[in-house]
């Protein structure tokens, strides 16, 4: 996570959702919306990845509380600054593999934009972890790119890339879902397949479907053992 902590953070992170063109805020709002149908009134809710805290208030519209973890603190400061006025809504700096909860702790755990990828983490502990601090018949919600999505995404990272937010896009190496960077930036993807494999094993239902043509999203609730 260090590009994530330290260059690509806070208010330029800010900035790369703000520039997004059309389709990408589209892509943005439906996964949010999908989101939101899993979150009843009530419930403590976790995102992982939260970053600014960008989606932040729109959960916490029906959650009880909601905690938003990011090991950028430069984000983390910018959330502050702008979830101020959210009662109901934390955030803290925390790393997804080390999450400093009681088992069961959560109804719903978020972790979507591509942050299971985007992280650059052992992908099996991470939802491993997740899922120990999600309630038995709650929900871990983990969201890729849609391999359809893929020159929507590989333009918006052009445009990041031309106003220096990413670095150079190398072109030898960006392809098959994959987007590389000289500075050695990589962003990768997890697909429908990979979910399978990641998710096996686990005491959980799992169902993975695609959303708006641009997302991949993996559901796993935890069942009794």
């Amino acid at each position: 996570m260090t590009y994530y902590s330290q260059k690509l953070s806070g208010l330029h992170l800010k900035r790369v959702y703000e520039l997004a063109p059309p389709r990408i805020k589209q892509y943005l709002e439906a996964e949010v919306n999908h989101v939101q149908t899993k979150i009843h009134t009530g419930d403590w809710v976790l995102e992982l990845g939260c970053g600014y805290g960008r989606v932040l208030p729109k959960f916490a519209v029906k959650a009880e509380w909601m905690l938003g973890i990011d090991t950028s603190l430069p984000s983390l400061e910018v959330g502050l600054e702008e979830l101020q006025t959210l009662q109901n809504c934390s955030l803290a700096q925390m790393s997804g593999l080390k999450l400093s909860f009681p088992d069961q702790t959560f109804n719903c755990v978020v972790c979507i934009q591509n942050g299971i990828s985007a992280f650059h983490v052992d992908k099996r502990a991470l939802i491993a972890e997740s899922l120990r601090v999600t309630r038995t018949g709650g929900v871990a919600l983990f969201s890729s790119y849609s391999d359809k999505f893929w020159k929507d995404r590989l333009s918006w990272f052009e445009l990041q890339s031309k106003l220096g937010l990413v670095g150079e896009i190398d072109y030898n190496k960006t392809m098959d879902g994959i987007i590389s960077c000289k500075d050695g930036f990589t962003a990768t993807t997890v697909s429908s397949d990979d979910f399978r494999i990641l998710t096996a094993g686990f005491n959980a239902s799992v169902e993975i479907l695609e959303i708006d043509e641009s997302s991949v999203f993996c559901e796993i609730i935890p069942t009794k053992s």
